[in-house]
């Protein structure tokens, strides 16, 4: 099996032909959010090893997730200025927010669902480079294809931690997220970003591809 396969078995739900119909016609916008995807998720690497600095596994795979996501992020912007494209700032999606809506208080239990949490983010991401390069353009499709092998591997190295600091197996916990990954990616959204749910959007929303 696949890195992607074993993604989509791990998902909920394929990402719906409406949102990447969305995405195609707003590509600027889907890059800029691209970018902060890839910042937000170096910084949430960096964020676990200051707050398990006794968990050698964690600093270790944290440490080259982090420098992994910030080479992506300075990808994006190199692509974002050939295209005169400006970075701006965006509100952020609801997709993590409303993910962490059932993260637990206490410890280890928080850090596991943390990590379930991460392990869910780059899956939904692999899985929407794949959907979306067979329809860009040859730079953005390599880009996006390029994308795959190290957003699966970050997946896999999320569920391997959430395992490893786990009191007991993770197979139930992870079922309610994705209960609540799947509302999210098949529930209408007033926005589009890179992990928001459907778009249904405003003239004001709409930016230019």
């Amino acid at each position: 099996m696949t890195a992607l396969e074993e993604i989509k078995q791990f998902l909920p739900c394929e990402t719906p032909q409406a949102w990447i119909d969305v995405a195609l016609t707003q590509q600027s916008l889907m890059l800029i959010d691209h970018a902060h995807c890839e910042k937000k998720a170096a910084s949430t690497a960096m964020t676990l090893m200051f707050r398990y600095v006794d968990k050698p596994d964690l600093l270790k795979k944290m440490s080259r997730l982090a420098r992994e996501e910030l080479i992506h992020f300075e990808q994006v912007l190199a692509l974002m200025e050939s295209r005169g494209i400006e970075y701006v700032h965006l509100s952020a999606s609801g997709y993590a927010a409303g993910m962490r809506k059932i993260v637990a208080t206490h410890e280890p239990q928080r850090l596991v669902d943390v990590l379930i949490i991460g392990a869910f983010v780059e899956a939904r991401s692999c899985e929407r480079f794949a959907k979306l390069a067979p329809f860009l353009d040859e730079e953005l499709e390599k880009f996006y294809t390029s994308l795959l092998k190290s957003e699966g591997r970050h997946y896999q190295d999320y569920l391997a931690l959430a395992q490893e600091y786990a009191a007991a197996p993770i197979d139930e916990r992870i079922e309610e997220f994705r209960v609540l990954e799947k509302e999210l990616i098949l529930s209408e959204d007033t926005e589009f970003r890179f992990h928001s749910g459907i778009p249904v959007l405003s003239d004001e929303a709409v930016v230019p591809a």
